[in-house]
């Protein structure tokens, strides 16, 4: 013999079932904005983790040469395979002073080339030159070549990677000699 409180009606399990969904539409749609909302806590922790990468010993790099080295892009994914690898330029000016240059010409991102005969880093896209301090000689491009933050840790030169060089994020130039935020 039931009693009415013991039926459960057709409208009260639709009711919980629709509750039940409804419950899994939220949590799917709270998911990635609670994500949203914390990726900048989660990227200021992996930037400081990853900010400062190594070119290799300062002895690889002898004063008075502008040589090509090649660093890990630290915002990469697994497929990038060898495009997550970056060239940069580096010139030493003396024991202890640097200039870490982008590859890409400051008109159009095409990779400059050095030419130690003429001390000119050269733009073969549309003849953009720039002195071996970087900066501009003729040509489209108005500014000269991007430079890096780098700093000297235990013998080693380090740059800050991971932010695309662009004029508000240059390096600044005191005296020839770049700045380390």
């Amino acid at each position: 013999m039931t009693t009415e409180n013991d039926d459960i009606s057709r409208r009260e399990v639709l009711m919980k079932i629709g509750l039940f969904f409804n419950g899994l539409v939220a949590m799917a749609l709270a998911v990635p904005i609670v994500r949203y909302i914390m990726s900048p806590v989660a990227k200021a922790r992996k930037d400081r983790e990853q900010s400062w990468l190594s070119l290799g010993g300062i002895d690889q790099f002898p004063a008075g040469e502008t040589r090509l080295a090649t660093y890990r892009n630290p915002v990469v994914n697994p497929w990038d395979g060898e495009t997550a690898d970056v060239p940069c330029w580096v010139r030493r000016i003396d024991e202890q002073t640097f200039q870490v240059f982008a590859i890409n010409c400051a008109h159009l991102g095409c990779p400059v080339h050095w030419f130690p005969q003429s001390s000119l880093f050269l733009c073969p896209c549309h003849g953009g030159a720039y002195y071996e301090d970087g900066s501009r000689a003729s040509g489209p491009p108005e500014r000269g070549l991007f430079e890096i933050h780098y700093k000297i840790d235990k013998g080693n030169l380090l740059i800050k990677a991971g932010e695309m060089p662009t004029p508000g994020r240059a390096a600044i130039r005191a005296g020839g000699k770049s700045t380390c935020a």
